[in-house]
């Protein structure tokens, strides 16, 4: 998208994005990040013709799913990060990791279920269940509804992100 169009979307709706936001958010300072983050969004995604026609067409309307699925990533980091503060209030002081850890920690499992959002839910469903379950094969595949040579073909799919991931 070009530069000129971004610039004029964010000069004449940044400000109602940021409002919608804040409404919908009952916080400011969340309304303004995920504002931003849409623009950027945009700025770094955005080279089909198809999408500049309907950024455009429907100003609003764009900057509103590109906005909510940032919401959506929001809600998600924080019930990841609850779970994550959840489960380490259960150790013992002396075994809890130092604050640089814990963030390393989360950081990690944030990449962890943005690759996992990725994946077709199939595949998703496969890998949670064989790694997080110890489910086998024939036991997913009878879940899921699905072949046991399908579920292999997901698992290869899944580990080969997860391949992607490392660094």
């Amino acid at each position: 998208m070009s530069k000129n169009i971004v610039h004029h979307l964010y000069l004449d709706h940044h400000r109602w994005l940021f409002n919608w936001l804040n409404r919908k958010l009952g916080d400011s300072a969340d309304a303004a990040d995920i504002a931003q983050d849409t623009f950027i969004r945009i700025i770094h995604t955005s080279t089909n013709e198809d999408v500049v026609c309907d950024a455009i067409n429907e100003p609003r309307a764009y900057l509103t799913v590109v906005a909510k699925r940032l919401v959506a990533n929001l809600y998600r980091r924080r019930v990841l990060e609850k779970a994550y503060l959840d489960s380490l209030a259960q150790f013992p002081m002396t075994a809890t990791p130092s604050l640089e850890h814990q963030q390393l920690i989360l950081e990690t499992l944030q990449q962890i279920d943005s690759l996992l959002d990725q994946l077709p839910s199939k595949v998703r469903d496969a890998f949670l269940l064989s790694q997080l379950d110890g489910l086998t094969y024939a036991q997913i595949a009878m879940q899921l509804k699905v072949s046991e040579r399908s579920v292999k073909r997901y698992m290869v799919q899944a580990m080969a992100k997860c391949i992607l991931l490392m660094p």
